[in-house]
Order: structure tokens, then C-alpha cells, then sequence
């Protein structure tokens, strides 16, 4: 059996440029990956199938990890028979990519198991091809995206970048094409911070948060809470939510950080706390 650790990410920025002819919308983003991950293991099996310890997520082909299976079966130009068990650690709907994560492993995975010798440049074109994020987790490491977020290119000036991090995220989700779709039409809440945060040299900006703030006001709350935490160096969205995260000066400031939240903002709240991890090319 193989296994493979399938990073999650944040937006450390989110520029939305405006919509493409195409229906989508372009923008200009930095990721970074996170030590959370989802686990994914492979084994030998009679065909390309998968499972996963989830109740709900689905197995069929609408699942990105079929998606990448079925990817790498016609670029191959052969079957994958692989067994591909699915460990979820990271939330779904949370702007954190797990899934975007998962498929990128499979296509890594996959290359390596049927020595496919398919180079990254190659393995992020066909990732573009499952979902607008899947480029960026071939690389494992803080990138710039473009384009719909397909176009993807490492920032070895990051590679440095290693603070620690809370995420809390509440317990509903956020729908990202809904986000998108009221994002030319929002505007800014009264009394919340939107503008450009810095941190390390490095800045941090959500355009998402003016139509998701609108809708939950609990995350434009929780953003102002957030920067008003003794130890917070910096705290936004990730994505198109729902979860926000938090630069801490130090894991004993993202444990208390932690602790103020689960007592004032929500009990319920889905928290983690770790370091960004830039492992460089797969």
C-alpha cells in the first residue's frame, strides 16, 4: 500500500479581477499549504475504485478522486487499477481545497505507481482540467494563480513563509459560485476591516469577503474579533469561506486564541491550529 498526504490551503491573498467571457471570473490569488491534510491510500484492486471514511462523500464519478483517476486512465491511454482510500481530515465547504487537494494526489500518485513520467508542468495542465485549484496542490508550496486559478506559478520567495495558523470554521458552508456570482454587486459592512493586512512583508486580502460578509454576518463579526485577539498578526477569509483564519505570533497565542473563541464566538466552532508547510515539488 501507498500513501499520500493531501495538503489543505488559504488564500494568504484573493484579487477578483472580473468575469471572463467564458462565465467564469479571473483572478490573482497566493496560496499557501497548510500541515492539515487529508491521507489518501493506494492499493492494488481490479479496477479504478474508491472508499472513503466519510459518511455522505460520494463515490461515483462525481467525487475529484474519480475525476483524476479517469484523467490519468486517458492520458495513459490505459486502466488505473487502483483502490484509492479516502482519510478525510480537512472540512468540506470550508474554502480549504480538500478536495482540490485530493485530486492532485491521485494525479501525483497515479504517475509515480504507473510510471507515467509525466512532468509537473504536464500534471498541473491535466489538473486544471478537474477544477480551478487543483494546479496549485501539484506543487506543494505557496504560488501564485491566475487565469480562473489555473495558471499556476511557484514563489520560491515564500518558501521561507512558516507562521502558524488557527482556522475556525462555524458549521455551515459557503457556496463559492454563489459567492462569486454577488461579488460584482456587494459592498462593505459599516465597521469591518477589509483592507490590505501585512504580515511578514507579505499581504493579505479576501475580495470574496464583501459578498459573503453580506450574507454571513457571523464571519464579518468573526473577522473583527479575530483582529482585536492579544497575538493575532493577521486574520481574513480563506477562499470563499466559510472558515477564517488567524496568523498567530506562536502556538501558545493560537492555543489561547483557540480557547477565547470557543468560549465567545461559538462553542461548535471546527478549530485547528499548525504551520504552513512549503515542501516544495512533489
Amino acid at each position: 500500500m501507498i500513501s499520500c498526504s493531501a495538503p489543505c490551503k488559504v488564500n494568504v491573498s484573493l484579487r477578483v479581477l472580473g468575469k471572463r467571457p467564458d462565465g467564469f471570473h479571473e483572478v490573482d490569488t497566493v496560496m499557501v499549504p497548510l500541515e492539515l491534510c487529508d491521507v489518501l491510500e493506494f492499493s492494488p484492486a481490479g479496477a479504478l475504485e474508491m472508499s472513503c471514511d466519510a459518511p455522505g462523500v460520494p463515490l461515483d464519478e462525481s467525487n475529484l478522486v474519480m475525476k483524476a483517476g479517469r484523467l490519468m486512465e486517458r492520458e495513459l491511454g490505459r486502466p488505473m487499477p487502483w483502490h484509492v482510500r479516502l482519510v478525510k481530515n480537512v472540512p468540506h465547504g470550508a474554502g480549504l481545497g480538500g478536495g482540490s487537494s485530493d485530486a492532485a494526489c491521485v494525479l501525483s500518485v497515479l504517475n509515480e505507481l504507473e510510471h507515467g513520467g509525466l512532468p509537473p508542468e504536464r500534471l498541473a495542465e491535466l489538473a486544471g482540467e478537474i477544477g480551478s485549484d487543483v494546479g496549485f496542490f501539484i506543487y506543494g508550496a505557496a504560488c501564485r494563480c491566475t487565469g480562473r486559478g489555473e495558471k499556476v506559478e511557484p514563489l520560491p520567495e515564500w518558501r521561507e513563509w512558516r507562521p502558524q495558523v488557527v482556522l475556525l470554521k462555524p458549521s455551515f458552508g459557503v457556496s463559492t459560485p454563489d459567492a462569486y456570482r454577488r461579488w460584482a454587486g456587494s459592498g462593505e459592512l459599516p465597521g469591518i476591516p477589509y483592507g490590505e493586512q501585512r504580515v511578514d512583508g507579505h499581504v493579505l486580502v479576501n475580495d470574496l469577503e464583501r459578498p459573503v460578509f453580506e450574507k454571513h454576518l457571523f464571519l464579518a463579526e468573526m473577522k473583527s474579533w479575530l483582529l482585536e485577539r492579544p497575538g493575532v498578526r493577521g486574520a481574513m477569509m480563506s477562499g470563499s469561506g466559510s472558515t477564517m483564519f488567524a496568523v498567530t505570533e506562536d502556538a501558545v497565542a493560537a492555543r489561547r486564541l483557540m480557547e477565547d473563541a470557543a468560549r465567545e464566538l461559538d462553542p461548535t466552532l471546527w478549530m485547528w491550529t499548525g504551520r504552513v508547510m512549503q515542501r516544495g515539488i512533489r
